[in-house]
């Protein structure tokens, strides 16, 4: 054993001085390859363990240059670069070592010098006056390895914060800003929060009316000799401050050229518009109504000058979708009463546009296909800002079931959606948000065609609003939602598995869902950001014929069934969460974790949910490692069954959890492994899938697939490709059910992230 050790050291030993070798081979006479920094910080006073950590990570983030990447202390990529050799330009190889590989990083005592000049400042403007930061390096072979040492003492604290005094307005305004003011007494010195400081001053004042200030204007002088490491903060106004920065400005004339080009003349247009509810509003053709930019600006004439209301307008004007560009000046009037007048520049979009989309699908359930679709867009469809799309789409699918047999599917549909840039209520609804408010009302029908088997006609439409309270919340409220199926041509050896079998014959019944859905959801990565953290929660509740069936007594259990047009109208109540977490280790490694489930209760006028609104489990974007809408409920396993049709799974309760670590190869290759796990239950028993209702165990119920998955992102699309194994599988006897079963993979090829 001993032996076998001493061997494994010896082969490790020699590993790491070939690969060390490979790495400096190209390196000409003089060239050493940087082996990255260290930083050591002395201080004295000693600082607290949390704070010398801290302060450790901000200067790291400083350093230039970055060493080579690595990977368990092997630099790949550059191993990969030196093999390639030097090539001529072009070929494989000259491929290989641009596409796979990294040049080395050379060490240069400049840059190394400009690093520690970087530190020496960073340290300044934390409070660290006066300290040393040294660097020292160190050569091992054709490495060089750099060391900086900071020798620190005690960081200057603030000490008192005086705000101007002097009588003349823009001095009191300041002053008023002191309360809320980032410089806190007591608090270390740090330029950063300085700067925000005077950034934060100048925001206000372009709220109340200061356009011409800036940030430039004002000074915040140090005092660090007071002693007792103290630092007097002093703010003033420049001398050099232009007089129009001293003064508040209110707004003029607000003029809106709504059909602008670079050829426009302006100047002539504006002397023969009449004005619309204090706007003048230049739209020679009358493209779009004028009611339509009253609503979207914000600006009045006598207004004092406010840039959160000069962001709001030009936001607002832009999520209209009408305009291509959106653009606004300020003038000062010729008025001399510090006057700015308004320039709205309007450039219209393309008003209708046509798009045809072929797609090819293929299933984990084995099922393969193809969809064509054609989609109309009309940008201002009565020129009121209107969004009109209308979509017609066809679509084949072939599943194959086993023994030569297979479900062919046929799928015809139109759907109509009309988009009004506001709220269409008698009731008062306005948003104070960015983004205009919009109403929607929507029409669609679909044909569905199970070949041998069945026929769905469905109809829906609804109307409801669609507002945001920033970029990244938004609310859907849908008032009225009705969908109408209606199922026909049933095949009579399909209709004797109906006839045993509830859950599938509830699911192609005559059948009418009518009612309210609201939408809540918040997405922090719609905005690029760097954060380390981000988030996404989408809840939705969805009610049907709830009043209704308590004023009509529906009771389904006591022979009391109510019908609309002869048609029995689903009653429940259903509710939807999914939340997510993005920890960003870097730019490419994020571990994506997800915790998603729902409930739907039938009752009054319902004894189970409508099959389009029951939950499935396994898929793609779901439980990975089984087949798609195939497992459960609960312990219930289909493929027991002797029938040769194996219908979706359909459950009332969901619960699901998944956690994908994701991270970067090269290039546009990336690569993920993954875990999932979750499953679904019905709330009440069903005799035709035993095992499926949920109960205290419902945790021994659980499903688990591992997996590892390829993706190739190219920016605007992300192909997929998921390999999942089960290793836990809850329909297996109780004590046999943890499983590594890698007889039963199961590819998923896919767009984009499961979540």
């Amino acid at each position: 054993m001993k032996t076998d050790m001493i061997r494994w050291l010896v082969f490790l030993a020699v590993a790491v001085m070939i690969f060390s070798c490979s790495e400096t081979k190209t390196l000409q006479e003089g060239q050493y390859l940087y082996d990255g920094a260290k930083i050591e910080i002395k201080s004295n006073p000693q600082i607290k363990k949390k704070e010398n950590k801290e302060l450790k990570k901000e200067l790291n983030a400083l350093l230039r240059p970055r060493p080579n990447g690595s990977f368990l202390g092997i630099r790949f990529k550059l191993l990969i670069y030196n093999a390639a050799g030097t090539g001529k330009g072009k070929g494989l190889g000259h491929w290989i070592r641009e596409k796979l590989g990294e040049p080395p990083v050379l060490a240069s005592y400049s840059v190394l010098e400009k690093s520690r000049a970087v530190l020496q400042n960073r340290l300044e403007n934390r409070g660290f006056f006066k300290d040393t930061v040294m660097l020292d390096t160190t050569y091992k072979g054709r490495k060089l390895w750099a060391r900086y040492t900071a020798k620190i003492g005690d960081q200057y604290k603030i000490g008192q914060v005086i705000y101007p005094s002097d009588p003349d307005s823009l001095s009191q305004q300041i002053a008023r800003m002191a309360k809320k003011s980032l410089l806190k007494k007591g608090e270390p010195y740090n330029l950063d929060v300085i700067k925000n400081e005077r950034t934060r001053i100048d925001t206000r004042l372009k709220q109340r009316g200061y356009y011409y200030f800036s940030p430039d204007d004002l000074m915040i002088k140090a005092d660090s000799t007071i002693g007792d490491h103290q630092v007097d903060m002093t703010l003033l106004i420049k001398k050099s401050t232009p007089a129009q920065a001293r003064e508040q400005y209110r707004i003029g004339d607000v003029i809106v050229f709504a059909d602008y080009d670079i050829n426009s003349d302006t100047g002539a247009a504006v002397q023969q518009v009449p004005e619309f509810q204090g706007y003048s509003i230049i739209d020679p053709e009358k493209k779009i109504k004028p009611q339509v930019i009253s609503r979207a600006l914000v600006f009045k004439s006598g207004d004092l000058y406010n840039r959160r209301d000069h962001d709001l307008s030009l936001n607002r004007l832009i999520t209209l979708g009408v305009f291509k560009f959106v653009k606004v000046h300020f003038d000062e009037a010729d008025t001399g009463k510090n006057m700015l007048n308004a320039y709205y520049y309007l450039t219209p979009a393309r008003k209708k546009s046509i798009r045809f989309e072929v797609s090819a699908l293929t299933k984990s359930d084995d099922a393969k296909g193809g969809l064509l679709s054609i989609n109309w867009r009309n940008r201002n469809f009565f020129r009121g800002a209107e969004l009109f799309t209308a979509s017609a789409y066809g679509g084949l699918e072939k599943q194959f079931i086993g023994k030569g047999q297979s479900i062919t599917t046929d799928k015809l549909g139109l759907d109509f959606n009309l988009y009004f840039p506001k709220i269409i209520s008698p009731i008062p609804f306005r948003t104070n948000s960015s983004f205009m408010p919009k109403t929607r009302l929507n029409i669609g029908y679909e044909f569905f065609n199970q070949k041998n088997q069945y026929t769905l006609n469905s109809f829906k439409t609804s109307f409801g609003y669609i507002w945001k309270e920033s970029a990244s919340l938004e609310h859907t409220l849908d008032f009225i939602r009705i969908n109408f199926v209606n199922p026909s041509n049933i095949d009579p050896a399909f209709q004797l598995g109906l006839d045993t079998n509830l859950f599938l014959a509830r699911s192609l019944e005559r059948q009418f869902i009518i009612g309210p859905m609201y939408n809540f959801n918040l997405n922090t990565q719609v905005q690029p950001n760097h954060r380390k953290n981000n988030f996404y929660f989408n809840g939705n509740l969805d009610l049907s014929s709830n009043l209704l069936g308590i004023f009509s007594g529906a009771d389904v259990k006591n022979g009391k069934e109510k019908r609309i047009f002869n048609t029995p109208y689903s009653q429940y109540i259903r509710a939807e969460a999914d939340f997510r977490h993005y920890l960003n280790f870097s730019q490419y490694t994020v571990l994506a974790t997800r915790i998603t489930g729902g409930i739907g209760y039938a009752y009054g006028n319902s004894l189970t949910m409508p099959f389009v609104k029951q939950f499935f489990a396994g898929g793609a974007n779901d439980i990975r490692a089984f087949r798609s809408r195939s497992l459960g409920p609960g312990s219930f396993y289909a493929g027991n069954r002797d029938t040769a049709f194996l219908a979706d799974q359909p459950g009332d309760i969901k619960i699901e959890m998944n956690a994908e670590l994701r991270f970067k190869l090269f290039s546009v290759v990336h690569w993920a492994f993954f875990v999932d796990a979750g499953n679904i239950w019905t709330l009440r028993a069903d005799s035709a899938r035993p095992g499926s209702m949920i109960s205290g165990d419902f945790l021994r119920q659980v499903a688990v697939g591992v997996g590892t998955g390829l993706r190739l992102d190219v920016s605007i699309l992300l192909i997929r490709l998921d390999l999942g194994i089960p290793v836990r599988e809850p329909y297996l006897p109780k004590n046999q059910r943890w499983i590594f079963d890698s007889k039963n993979l199961v590819f998923n090829f896919a767009i984009g992230y499961p979540f």
